[in-house]
C-alpha cells in the first residue's frame, strides 16, 4: 500500500521549499495531494498549486456534501481563514506514494480518517530566531504585508507544535533545516526506507547519476 507523505512543522521553517524539492525528485515518483483555503492566494502563489483557492460559499457547499476529510479555522486580523482537506478524488491509487504538507493537527486527523498505516510524517525544525527572519523577509517581498497575521502564526506555532502533542502525536523522528541540502538528502532515504515503491525507484534514479 501507498504511503501519504505529510510535511509539518513550525511557519518559515522552509516546508515549501523542500516540499517542491521533493516533488521535483522523479526517483522518489511522489504525487501531490492540494489542499484548500480560504485565505487570499499570495504573490508567487498558484491556484490548483499550493492550494485551491476557494470562497466561504465553495467550503459551506464541501461541507454540506460531506466532502470535508478535516479542516482548521483561523480567526486572523484579516477575517475567518479556513483550511481544508476534500474527497476530491485526489487519493486514487492504492500503491501510490502521495505527498502533502501541513499542520500536526490536521496530520492527526488524517492519520484517523486513512489509518495509522498509510501516514508517514516527516516533522521540519529550525531555530526561532532564523524562522522569525525568513517570516519578515518574506512578508516584507508581499505587495501588500500582513504583519499582524505573521506574528499571530510565529506566536500561535508554540503552541500547535508543543512538545507534549508531537509526543502524543508518536512522531519520534524530526530533520533539521539548518542545511537545506543535508537536510532534503536525509529526508530522501527516510522516504526511500519506508515506501516499497519509493525505495525501488530512488535506488534505480540513484544508480543512474
Amino acid at each position: 500500500m501507498g504511503k501519504i507523505i505529510y510535511l509539518m512543522g513550525k511557519s518559515s521553517t522552509g516546508k515549501d521549499t523542500i516540499f517542491k524539492r521533493l516533488l521535483e525528485d522523479s526517483g522518489l515518483n511522489l504525487k501531490n495531494i492540494v489542499p484548500y483555503t480560504t485565505r487570499p492566494i499570495r504573490d508567487g502563489e498558484k491556484n490548483g498549486q499550493e492550494y485551491f483557492f476557494v470562497d466561504e460559499e465553495s467550503y459551506l457547499q464541501l461541507k454540506e456534501q460531506g466532502k470535508i476529510i478535516e479542516e482548521r479555522t483561523y480567526h486572523t486580523f484579516h477575517g475567518l481563514w479556513r483550511y481544508f482537506t476534500v474527497n476530491d478524488g485526489q487519493v486514487q491509487q492504492q500503491a501510490q506514494n502521495y505527498l502533502m504538507i501541513g499542520t500536526l493537527e490536521s496530520y492527526l486527523k488524517l492519520k484517523d480518517y486513512f489509518g495509522a498505516d498509510r501516514m508517514l510524517p516527516v516533522m521540519i525544525e529550525l531555530d526561532d530566531g532564523i524562522r522569525l527572519k525568513r517570516a519578515l523577509d518574506r512578508e516584507m517581498a508581499q505587495e501588500a504585508p500582513r504583519y499582524e497575521e505573521m506574528c499571530r502564526r510565529f506566536l500561535a506555532d508554540s503552541e500547535d507544535f508543543a512538545e507534549e502533542k508531537i509526543r502524543e502525536a508518536e512522531i519520534e523522528i524530526r530533520f533539521t533545516n539548518n542545511d537545506l541540502e543535508r537536510c532534503l538528502e536525509k529526508i530522501k532515504d527516510y522516504i526511500a526506507k519506508n515506501t516499497e515503491t519509493g525505495s525501488n525507484c530512488y535506488a534505480r534514479s540513484s544508480a543512474q547519476k
